[in-house]
């Protein structure tokens, strides 16, 4: 093993959040170093490319309340950073509806009657409401709509994304993620007795020209330009402490196990991983703790067809039962740079567990499965699809299955006993964070490393109206923080 050598304030991970965590300390003269375990940054935003077609992830849109990080990503990419139309919809049942969705269109394609019944649902619940409050993500959204329509537009997506039913996962993925669409307003509106407009997602979105990982690659460049190195495929296996405090880390890199001192770290990696990293062991309840967290991974089968233009939407929820799809990108729709003149690059998204039968299946077979599936429900033309392959992706998406949020309460209250080491984005707090939220994250901890200060990290994000309009004002979030970061 080489030996130590400081390094200064270690950052784990070259995501989103470890990149602007780097970022903040360029910008402040501080002393650090970014450590990612994959060959390319960016975590899961970032864009694989082939022969000249790029996918994305997932689909990145950029959007954001917070005027720091809408600048930064302005001032990033410049003119590479492209304003876009947003158009999606959701195939259930052999129709397509428009997403989000309104109520007109869902009469027109559900039909009168079954709306009704819908209505008749939704009206049951409001005249017998639940007395507790929901804890489950099924309870929760059948107390707002009724469980006709949880049947509908929730239970089948739903499950597919989190491979459990929606009694098994906890009501704050709800919370979260369910922007404020009122049942009662939408469907008068749609009768023609009241007009009304609920704004729930916005209607255009920033986005990298060449994808997300342009972002992230510019960011890359901008820190180590400042003096922050970023070092990819150098995994931190071991985290050693003492005291109270974190003293070294130990990484697999290519030239083999390495050892370096630091003043403190700011971990992005997945906070379970952390925690059983950590040496000397933590206690057995937090071990426990650790094991007891979930994630969910993803198989995204990219398919390069001859048609350029197979389908308007940037993206399709697929809720139909009848495949195992979930959802459907159309990669030029979000930038023509994405794909090459005369085709188009797709992404077919899969969720599923590490290892798992899908998770296992041959390659052919799931550019086979991706290619028949989409041609099952009128996306493409089989014939058209000249070449496919599938990029797994582990640990996509942290779940909130039933008691999860005691175990992250239990690792949050053990990180934070360590006086130099803080943890930030999506998998760093086992949260489902938007691109933005995980900067605002790393941002509050790093200047909390740098500053000795105490700004919660783990309530960015948890306020319930947060219904992507207009900026959060600078005054809200504290002059300050904002010179601190910017």
């Amino acid at each position: 093993m080489a030996s130590s050598e400081s390094v200064g304030l270690a950052v784990i991970g070259a995501g989103p959040a470890g990149l602007t965590a780097a970022h903040v300390l360029s910008r402040r003269g501080a002393h650090g170093i970014v450590y990612e375990a994959d060959g390319v940054v960016g975590g899961i935003s970032k864009t694989v490319e082939r022969d000249g077609y790029r996918f994305d992830l997932g689909g990145h849109r950029f959007f954001t309340r917070i005027g720091p990080i809408q600048r930064l990503w302005e001032e990033t990419l410049g003119d590479e950073f492209l304003l876009r139309p947003r158009l999606s919809r959701i195939f259930y049942r052999g129709r397509f509806f428009a997403y989000p969705l309104r109520a007109e269109d869902v009469i027109r394609r559900l039909g009168l009657i079954e709306v009704l019944r819908c209505a008749g649902s939704w009206l049951a619940v409001r005249l017998r409401p639940r007395r507790e409050k929901p804890t489950t993500f099924e309870d929760w959204v059948t107390d707002r709509f009724g469980r006709r329509l949880y049947e509908v537009f929730f239970r089948t997506y739903t499950e597919k994304v989190w491979g459990i039913p929606g009694s098994e996962i906890e009501s704050e993925w709800a919370v979260q993620r369910i922007k404020n669409l009122s049942f009662r307003e939408a469907f008068v509106s749609a009768l023609g007795l009241k007009r009304t407009h609920v704004t729930s997602l916005i209607e255009e979105f920033r986005y990298p020209r060449l994808g997300p990982g342009q972002m992230w690659e510019a960011f890359r460049e901008r820190v180590e330009a400042s003096g922050i190195p970023v070092l990819v495929r150098h995994r931190v296996t071991k985290v050693e402490h003492r005291k109270g405090r974190i003293e070294a880390i130990e990484l697999e890199t290519p030239l083999g196990t390495v050892r370096r001192s630091v003043s403190g770290v700011l971990s992005t990696m997945p906070l379970s991983e952390l925690v059983l990293a950590l040496d000397p062991v933590p206690p057995r309840r937090v071990v426990e703790a650790a094991e007891r967290l979930r994630y969910r991974d993803m198989i995204v089968v990219g398919l390069i067809t001859s048609d350029p233009d197979p389908f308007p939407d940037n993206w399709i929820y697929v809720h139909d039962p009848g495949v195992s799809v979930g959802r459907v990108q159309n990669f030029g729709a979000w930038s023509a740079s994405m794909t090459r003149p005369g085709a188009t690059s797709l992404g077919a998204e899969y969720f599923c567990f590490e290892n798992d039968e899908l998770w296992r299946k041959p390659d052919s077979e799931l550019v086979e499965l991706a290619a028949s599936e989409l041609a099952s429900i009128g996306l493409v033309d089989p014939a058209h699809i000249v070449e496919g392959f599938p990029i797994r992706v582990r640990r996509a998406y942290p779940m909130y299955d039933r008691g999860y949020g005691e175990a992250v309460t239990c690792l949050r209250d053990y990180v934070a006993s360590f006086t130099n080491l803080q943890t930030a984005g999506r998998n760093g707090l086992h949260r489902y964070n938007n691109q933005d939220h995980s900067m605002w994250t790393a941002m509050l901890a790093t200047v909390n490393l740098l500053d000795g200060a105490d700004h919660d990290v783990w309530a960015v994000g948890t306020e319930s109206d947060y219904l992507e309009r207009g900026l959060v004002s600078e005054s809200a979030l504290g002059s300050e923080l904002v010179d601190a970061v910017s």
